[in-house]
């Protein structure tokens, strides 16, 4: 199997990203654990804690990786692209919690896809 060319600039990355999450319930396992790491890092941060820090990493990637294995069928970017991976996570939680992602979805050719409420 070969692999597609590497992809140079986060520019190019974040279409490709979004083509990556095509499926709605793919955004919204994301979008979970998203969330939930999110709030466990702070927790961590706050109480200095190694266990909720471990905890965010683990709920952060295993709902996000189980969509991609499970309903994509595709790999994670993150094991491609680790860094451009984590924020466009974030990146496209805000999208969605600001109302912009369908419009990002559209540009980046996935049309026609019914979004998670929000």
């Amino acid at each position: 199997m070969t692999q597609a060319p590497r992809i140079e600039t986060y520019r190019e990355f974040w279409p490709y990203y979004l083509r990556e999450h095509a499926h709605p319930e793919t955004r919204l396992w994301h979008f979970v654990g998203t969330g939930t790491a999110s709030v466990l890092l702070v927790a961590a941060l706050a109480s200095f804690s190694y266990e909720l820090f471990l905890g965010a990493v683990v709920t952060g990637y295993a709902p996000a990786w189980f969509a991609h294995l499970r309903i994509e069928k595709n790999r994670p970017a993150t094991w491609r692209y680790p860094v451009w991976s984590l924020v466009s996570d974030f990146r496209m939680a805000g999208a969605w919690l600001t109302g912009t992602l369908g419009r990002e979805l559209q540009e980046a050719g996935v049309a026609g896809e019914r979004l998670p409420p929000g």
